[in-house]
């Protein structure tokens, strides 16, 4: 049996997709933290057969919840002070997010001004679509630069 310690003060991010823990590494630049992550891939789990979890010994004012919901709004977000869980975040799809997807209309204004922020409203919640706040560009999907 694989034995993680308990976390003093930091978060449990719980119920991500299996094999999506290492995108979500990367995506929240948990690397650039000066604190300990833990990573566990394909944990057995009673409401999704498989499941990863990363569990973070840093505050939770670190995490970008915004970026997180725009991932998977899904994902449970556990934060822990001495060794307890003392709060449970429950993740939306953000309204509007800011530069975390790219416009891929070549002729929008963010494609001219490199400065401008990206800006992507949330227009269709039920279908998680989000279009570019100048083009209307729309975008679905996950992955994003």
């Amino acid at each position: 049996m694989l034995n993680i310690s308990g976390i003093q003060e930091g978060f449990v991010l719980d119920h991500i997709k299996a094999g999506m823990s290492l995108d979500i590494y990367h995506d929240l630049h948990l690397d650039k933290l000066d604190c300990t992550v833990a990573i566990i891939k394909n944990a057995r789990s009673q409401k999704m057969g498989k499941k990863d979890i990363i569990k973070v010994e840093c505050s939770v004012d670190a995490l970008d919840l915004d970026i997180l919901g725009f991932i998977d709004h899904n994902i449970t977000v556990n934060v822990i002070k001495n060794d307890r869980i003392v709060e449970k975040k429950k993740l939306e799809l953000p309204k509007t997010i800011r530069n975390v997807i790219r416009c891929t209309n070549p002729r929008c204004i963010t494609s001219i001004e490199q400065e401008l922020e990206q800006v992507f409203v949330l227009t269709n919640p039920a279908k998680e679509v989000y279009r570019c706040k100048y083009c209307e560009t729309r975008y679905k999907g996950k992955k994003f630069n």
